[in-house]
Protein backbone atom coordinates (compact mmCIF):
# COMPACT_ATOMS: atom_id res chain seq x y z
CA UNK A 1 0.00 0.00 0.00
CA UNK A 2 2.82 1.98 1.14
CA UNK A 3 6.34 1.90 0.31
CA UNK A 4 9.79 2.74 1.89
CA UNK A 5 10.33 4.70 -0.88
CA UNK A 6 6.90 7.06 -0.41
CA UNK A 7 7.84 7.87 2.79
CA UNK A 8 11.31 8.76 1.87
CA UNK A 9 9.37 10.84 -0.60
CA UNK A 10 7.26 12.79 1.87
CA UNK A 11 10.10 13.27 3.95
CA UNK A 12 12.34 14.60 1.66
CA UNK A 13 9.29 16.88 1.03
CA UNK A 14 8.86 18.23 4.59
CA UNK A 15 12.66 18.56 4.93
CA UNK A 16 12.50 15.67 7.83
CA UNK A 17 15.44 13.73 8.48
CA UNK A 18 14.64 9.75 8.64
CA UNK A 19 16.60 7.03 10.24
CA UNK A 20 17.12 3.87 8.78
CA UNK A 21 14.84 2.42 11.63
CA UNK A 22 12.71 5.69 12.14
CA UNK A 23 11.49 5.17 8.47
CA UNK A 24 10.85 1.73 8.34
CA UNK A 25 8.82 2.57 11.77
CA UNK A 26 7.03 5.14 9.75
CA UNK A 27 6.07 3.20 6.43
CA UNK A 28 4.62 0.11 9.18
CA UNK A 29 2.44 2.71 10.89
CA UNK A 30 1.26 4.74 7.69
CA UNK A 31 0.84 1.33 6.20
CA UNK A 32 -1.66 0.92 9.13
CA UNK A 33 -3.39 3.87 8.92
CA UNK A 34 -4.07 3.76 5.58
CA UNK A 35 -5.77 0.22 6.00
CA UNK A 36 -8.01 2.15 8.50
CA UNK A 37 -9.13 4.59 6.01
CA UNK A 38 -9.98 1.57 3.55
CA UNK A 39 -12.17 -0.05 6.10
CA UNK A 40 -14.04 3.61 6.69
CA UNK A 41 -14.39 3.45 2.64
CA UNK A 42 -15.94 0.06 2.11
CA UNK A 43 -18.56 1.96 4.80
CA UNK A 44 -22.04 2.27 2.53
CA UNK A 45 -22.91 6.13 3.60
CA UNK A 46 -25.38 6.43 1.26
CA UNK A 47 -27.85 9.24 2.63
CA UNK A 48 -25.65 9.79 5.62
CA UNK A 49 -25.76 13.67 5.96
CA UNK A 50 -21.90 14.97 5.78
CA UNK A 51 -21.73 16.55 8.92
CA UNK A 52 -18.41 18.89 10.73
CA UNK A 53 -19.82 18.15 14.12
CA UNK A 54 -21.09 14.35 16.05
CA UNK A 55 -23.73 16.85 17.49
CA UNK A 56 -26.07 19.32 16.15
CA UNK A 57 -24.17 22.50 17.49
CA UNK A 58 -26.89 25.55 17.20
CA UNK A 59 -25.20 29.27 17.63
CA UNK A 60 -23.99 28.70 20.97
CA UNK A 61 -22.49 32.83 21.82
CA UNK A 62 -25.04 34.44 23.50
CA UNK A 63 -27.49 37.10 22.09
CA UNK A 64 -25.99 40.49 21.82
CA UNK A 65 -27.93 42.78 24.18
CA UNK A 66 -27.12 46.45 24.24
CA UNK A 67 -26.37 47.95 27.54
CA UNK A 68 -24.72 51.11 29.04
CA UNK A 69 -21.34 51.35 28.93
CA UNK A 70 -18.73 53.33 31.34
CA UNK A 71 -18.71 56.37 31.21
CA UNK A 72 -15.37 58.17 30.26
CA UNK A 73 -14.45 58.89 33.88
CA UNK A 74 -15.56 55.34 34.99
CA UNK A 75 -12.66 53.87 32.35
CA UNK A 76 -10.34 56.70 32.75
CA UNK A 77 -10.07 56.52 36.55
CA UNK A 78 -7.69 53.46 36.82
CA UNK A 79 -5.73 54.31 33.88
CA UNK A 80 -1.81 54.75 34.70
CA UNK A 81 -1.29 58.11 32.75
CA UNK A 82 -5.08 60.50 31.21
CA UNK A 83 -4.19 63.30 28.96
CA UNK A 84 -7.19 65.65 27.81
CA UNK A 85 -9.69 62.82 28.69
CA UNK A 86 -7.83 60.49 27.04
CA UNK A 87 -5.80 57.76 27.65
CA UNK A 88 -2.13 58.50 27.76
CA UNK A 89 0.15 56.02 26.70
CA UNK A 90 4.47 55.69 25.51
CA UNK A 91 5.24 56.99 22.02
CA UNK A 92 5.87 54.37 19.22
CA UNK A 93 9.21 55.82 17.55
CA UNK A 94 10.38 53.83 14.74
Amino acid sequence: MISRDDVAHVARLARLRLEEAEADRVTAELARILEHIDKIGELDLTGVEPTAHVLAVADVLRADKPRPSLSRGDALRNAPAVSADCFRVPRIQS
